[in-house]
Parts: C-alpha cells; structure tokens; sequence
C-alpha cells in the first residue's frame, strides 16, 4: 500500500491535525484516505489483505477490461465514506444527536469490514456455484465477515471493545433478513450508513456505483455527494431533502442499469455458467466448498482458484480445466436468445430450467439434453422487487422542519417507471452446433408459455448455422 505512516499516537478524533499522524493512501475515487491506528490493526492482516484478491466484478473483465478492481479498494472506499458520513451528521446536528468519537470509530469499522467475509469472484461463489453444490445452502458472505471479523480479532490480539464489536457486526447485517435485533435503540440512524436495511440507501452502494462505473469506462450521472450534503436525521432515521428526490432516484435507476449493461451483460454471464460448470466439476477433488465452514479455512480462498485449476494437470480436474481453455479462447457458451417475462406473468413467474427448454422441443432431429442447455434468469429491480424503493425513503421539506414524509412518484414525474422490475430469461447453447436446435426449442418455449415469441428478434443465422465440423 503506496502510503506513509508518523508516529504511533492512538488519537481518535477525526480533526485534520489528528489526520496528519495517520498512516494514509490515495484512493482513485475518492482521493486522499486517512487511516486511524485501530483500522490498521484490521488493514494489516492476511485475512483483510485477501480482499486485494478479490476482483470486485468478478469475471466482468473479460468483458470490460478495466473492471480489474479489487473488494479491497471497495473497502477502504466505504469506511471512508462511512466516516464521512457520519462526520457530517456530527457537523450539523452533533450536539441533538450526541454522536461521539466512539460512534464514528464503529461506524468507519462497519464500513471497512462489511465485504471482508465475501467470496471469490462477486456473487456468483454464494449464488451460483453454493447452491449446485450444498443444495439448499443459506450460506451468505454477510454472515462469513462476522465469523471472520471474530477470528480476526482473536487470531490477532486486536484490542477492541466488546460492545463497540458487537455494533460493527451489527451495522454490517443490518440489511439483511437475519439481522439480529439492536443492542441498543439509541442512535439507530448510524445502522443506515453502511447497509441500510430501511431503504437501501447506503455508502456501501454510493461508492461501488462511482467505482464500478469509473472502471468500466460509463459514465455516472449520480452524484452522492448531494446526498451526503442534504441529509438529516429525524426521528432517529437519516432522511432526505425533498428536492433531492431524483437524485435518490438516480442512484436506484443507476444501480439498475450497472446490473443490465455489466454485471449481467449476456457475455459476461455466459463465461460465469462455464466458470460455475467448472468450479462444480473441480469441487470433488479441490473440495473448494468446504471451506465456507471454517473461517482459517475459508479466508485462503481468492479468485486464483482459477489459476489452480488452469495449471493442475491431475486427471480430476480434466473437464474443468477445459472449460477454462474455453474461455480463455473465447469459445464460449452461444448466446441464443433472450425474453423480457411480461409484467402481467410476474407475480407467478417460476424459473426456467434446461428441462423446461427440452420438454418444448419438437420431436425428430437431435435429442437435446440438460447438459446441453444453460439458462440464466436474470432479475434487475430497484432494490424492492416490484415496489419503489423510494416509497419506504422519508423527507422533510427544509432545514428548519423537523417533520419526515413520503413522496409517492406521481407527485414528481410521469416519467418515472410504472414497474420497477425486469425479469429476463437468457438461453445458451453449450455446443455450437447446437444453437439452432435449442434455439427453436427456446422458441417453442415461449409460444406454449405466452403464446406468443417474448424475444425481441429471432436469433441471427449466422449463429444458427454455426457448425463445427
């Protein structure tokens, strides 16, 4: 880590002149990071530099080159903005809210911390991979960064108060359907910084947005910075100025498009299904999936499993490492085609599977079979599901109110969604002398289905004549 440490004061106030003492890093984002004594003590394990292992997007590299940034970056990213947060919060309404030092300690901790227990290669290690082989897995990365967090602190003699330790874990699974009941009611506003389980407003999501984006080369119209500026906190909840309404807005609708255009773009998820077939494939001999219940296990696992399995030449991992070449050499899964579900068939929509694909298949020609067929169900909303996130925010109208309320949209725009959920179903063929045949049966799918062809456009024949002799 480029950076320069002075002295060894325990200084906990967040003043500029304390900030010249600390150990500090420039960040491509959000520029100069100060780093305080007892974050340093996380920083400067083995268990939190892992992260730097850990590409943010996974494999969307390989589509978009830059996006090469590590969970490690994204960290240092959020325990900044965490403490910027909460640093302003402390500004303009410290005395009414009697935040302390100790608060912004926990809450920068929080942020630091929150992705440490994350798996390799984004979401798809507990989404994609977990699932095919620990049928029924409930396993989740939140609740791996607080065993890990534990094993850190004992692992390493971190001294840290209890009770403080007890709130970073606590604001780390706050949005989280597990999250455990507070231990304390006062000062709930600091659990919405870093994993806001009230609206989903949160600078875990304000600076992967600004980074991710910045990575990818798009450009970001979100400004979060409004946000920061313009909130306060009511009735123990971070609200919002009511003329920021599009800018919140913005940031849903951004995050939104992040997940059409990069995180599932068709390419990138189609090089995710051949990873996933090989990570499944290699398990049995690399018992990768066993690592998930022991935290001194689990935080030796990074994205060079990849490699390992690229460059072990046992008999075992044959398979997997031929999907691998595959994707080295860009032969890739075809992409047949895709639909958008209807809005109407939402509600009852069930997942489609290789087999409903083959049960659609007309008979005579080639019998296709499950190995023969990914699909991938891909579902990009608001945070909400079908609701408006920005139902469940609150806002006030000025500085000088004290009185929080809602804002339906109609009040706003007409331009804004009816519906705020898309639901695509994406087809490929694994072979692709294949792709007419599940094409078609992909085809047939829809007509039984919808009774009609969902899919845009028929799928190119220059992919349906691509046979490899």
């Amino acid at each position: 880590m480029g950076a320069c440490r002075n002295g060894g004061s325990n200084y906990a106030s967040p003043s500029m002149e304390d900030r010249r003492l600390w150990k500090h890093v420039h960040d491509n984002v959000h520029g100069n990071i100060y780093l305080d004594p007892l974050t340093l003590k996380f920083i400067d394990t083995e268990q939190f530099q892992r992260l730097r292992d850990l590409k943010q997007l996974g494999l969307s590299h390989m589509v978009y080159p830059g996006a090469v940034h590590s969970r490690f970056e994204h960290s240092l990213g959020v325990y900044w903005l965490a403490g910027n947060t909460v640093e302003k919060l402390k500004a303009h309404q410290g005395l009414e809210l009697d935040i302390d030092n100790s608060d912004i300690q926990t809450v920068k901790l929080a942020g630091l911390l929150h992705d440490v227990g994350h798996g390799p290669f984004s979401h798809l290690f507990e989404r994609e991979f977990l699932p095919q082989v620990n049928h029924g897995s409930k396993w989740s990365h939140e609740e791996m960064s607080l065993n890990l967090i534990d094993y850190m602190v004992d692992e390493h003699n971190i001294d840290i108060d209890p009770a403080r330790l007890k709130k970073v874990k606590e604001m780390i699974i706050a949005s989280s359907e597990k999250a455990p009941v507070k231990s304390s009611k006062e000062k709930l506003f600091l659990y919405d910084i870093v994993a806001n389980g009230r609206n989903g407003i949160d600078v875990d999501k304000f600076d992967y947005i600004v980074r991710d984006s910045r990575a990818c080369g798009l450009g970001c119209n979100f400004q979060f910075e409004r946000l920061l500026d313009t909130m306060q906190v009511i009735d123990n909840e971070i609200c919002y100025r009511a003329k920021e309404y599009l800018t919140v807005h913005k940031l849903f609708y951004t995050r939104a498009d992040l997940h059409r255009t990069v995180y599932t773009h068709a390419k990138v998820k189609a090089i995710e299904l051949m990873f996933v077939d090989a990570l499944v494939k290699a398990d049995s001999y690399l018992y990768i999936s066993s690592f998930i219940n022991d935290p001194a296990l689990y935080w030796k696992l990074d994205d060079s499993i990849l490699k390992t399995i690229e460059t072990d030449d046992a008999d075992e991992l044959k398979e997997s490492r031929d999907l691998i070449r595959r994707i080295r050499r860009r032969d890739l899964y075809q992409f047949c085609n895709e639909f958008t579900v209807p809005k109407d068939k939402l509600d009852h929509f069930k997942y489609v599977t290789a087999q409903d694909i083959i049960c659609s298949q007309k008979s005579g020609g080639v019998n296709l079979r499950e190995e023969d067929i990914a699909v991938s169900n891909v579902k990009i909303d608001l945070t909400r599901g079908t609701n408006n996130p920005l139902e469940s925010i609150n806002f006030f109208e000025d500085y000088n109110s004290k009185e929080k309320f809602t804002i339906s949209k109609d009040q706003i725009s007409h331009l804004l969604p009816e519906y705020n959920q898309d639901l695509i179903v994406r087809v490929y063929s694994k072979k692709p002398e294949l792709v007419e045949v599940v094409s078609e049966a992909f085809e047939n799918f829809q007509l039984k289905m919808y009774g009609m062809k969902a899919q845009v456009h028929g799928t190119p024949e220059r992919k349906r004549c691509r046979v490899f002799l």
